[in-house]
């Protein structure tokens, strides 16, 4: 049996991939994982206490688009979060992760043709490999555009020229981005809406990232938005509490938009959703409304940004992320890098290139690895300085 064609020239996915690479060979010393950004910090306590209190919710069907509660506490979360007005019932969707809404956003807004034509959907390269898949579903075509050194990690989408903006439809763009940790800045982001109204170009802000920063909390897609007055309709910001709140198996994700937008969203999902479980979606809407265990978790990735720091201060090119909890490595060659790094250490990273596609300029994520800092301070520490000694000390 065969896939459809459109999905025809998709790789295999990054981790099934990076098990092809790196299991026929024998681990070259304790095996730590680093490869997978599933954060590994202790979740609030109050989580299973909520559970517990609504745990008769099991016995129901669950609210589709959201409970009230959660819906309620998202909204209260992003005015706060960004100085804008939100309404609960028309300009929120509680989604199962954020990775549902960002495939499923494409699917409900992306349209058949523009201009007559076949659109253009535009990608950060690398990127977060749902942006491609959604594109190849919807029948788009997917356009990588470089988020290189160059161009500090972020696309420059102005670059592509009018003829392929003229044809697009939908702009992924992913602040703070992985796996590079770049944040986008007012400018950038007023640049992007700014080409977005020119060529009539939703944008899809991926801000899964938001909360980890070092001193300044990144600015979002939303509030640049509000403050230019631009269509509401323009811009849907997806948000979660996987790395906010160390919850990434509890599914509570969220899509922020124009009515319009959250409408079509809420039609879409009453046929094919799948909702998160009352009792789960009562623990959520806890979370989003509580800053302490945030304020907290963001202190242990700071420790290891500083760690991070020391390790790598001497590597040319090293780069420290602005936020997020990935590190994005310069090596010769990413796979090879990700191998001997296995065979040596029993350290399991990811090589770069299994999170990009390769265009006619080359693959920008080559030369590179992404590490993932989410274990415990002491084993980063271990896994680091191992990194450090198998691929950057001389003679090594």
């Amino acid at each position: 049996m065969q896939f459809p064609e459109r999905f025809s020239n998709l790789p295999e996915y990054a981790f099934p991939r990076l098990r092809t690479l790196l299991d026929p060979h024998p681990a070259g010393g304790d095996v730590l994982h680093m490869s997978i950004g599933e954060p590994k910090h202790k979740f609030p306590d109050f989580i299973m206490d909520a559970i517990a209190e609504h745990s008769a919710g099991f016995n129901n069907y669950p609210t589709n688009e959201g409970c009230p509660e959660l819906l309620t506490a998202i909204s209260d979360w992003v005015t706060r979060r960004y100085n804008v007005p939100c309404d609960a019932n028309k300009n929120v969707l509680a989604l199962n992760g954020s990775r549902e809404g960002l495939f499923n956003a494409c699917v409900a807004l992306c349209p058949e043709k523009k201009n007559g034509r076949q659109p253009n959907v535009l990608l950060p390269n690398p990127f977060y490999q749902v942006y491609a898949v959604a594109t190849l579903t919807v029948g788009a075509t997917p356009i990588y555009v470089p988020a290189h050194r160059e161009n500090g990690f972020l696309p420059d989408y102005a670059s592509v020229g009018e003829d392929i903006l003229n044809d697009t439809s939908i702009i992924y763009i992913c602040s703070p981005s992985n796996p590079q940790g770049a944040v986008a800045s007012k400018e950038y982001w007023r640049d992007l809406i700014n080409l977005a109204e020119e060529y009539d170009i939703r944008i899809f802000a991926d801000e899964c990232y938001s909360e980890i920063y070092r001193d300044t909390p990144p600015i979002g897609a939303l509030e640049v938005a509000h403050e230019m007055g631009v269509d509401p309709e323009r811009v849907l910001a997806f948000h979660s509490l996987s790395k906010r709140s160390n919850l990434p198996g509890l599914r509570s994700g969220s899509a922020t938009g124009g009515p319009d937008t959250i409408a079509a969203l809420k039609t879409l999902r009453s046929y094919a959703g799948s909702p998160i479980p009352q009792p789960l979606q009562m623990a959520a809407a806890k979370a989003w409304s509580d800053e302490d265990h945030v304020i907290a978790n963001r202190a242990q990735y700071l420790t290891k940004y500083a760690i991070a720091d020391k390790v790598f201060g001497d590597v040319p090119n090293y780069t420290s992320p602005e936020a997020g909890f990935f590190l994005w490595l310069p090596v010769e060659d990413g796979e090879a890098a990700t191998l001997k790094l296995w065979q040596s250490t029993g350290v399991r990273v990811l090589p770069g290139s299994y999170l990009a596609r390769p265009t006619k300029e080359g693959d920008p994520a080559k030369g590179y690895i992404r590490v993932a800092l989410v274990a415990p301070e002491q084993e980063i520490t271990r896994g680091l300085n191992a990194i450090h000694a198998c691929l950057y000390e001389v003679n090594k």
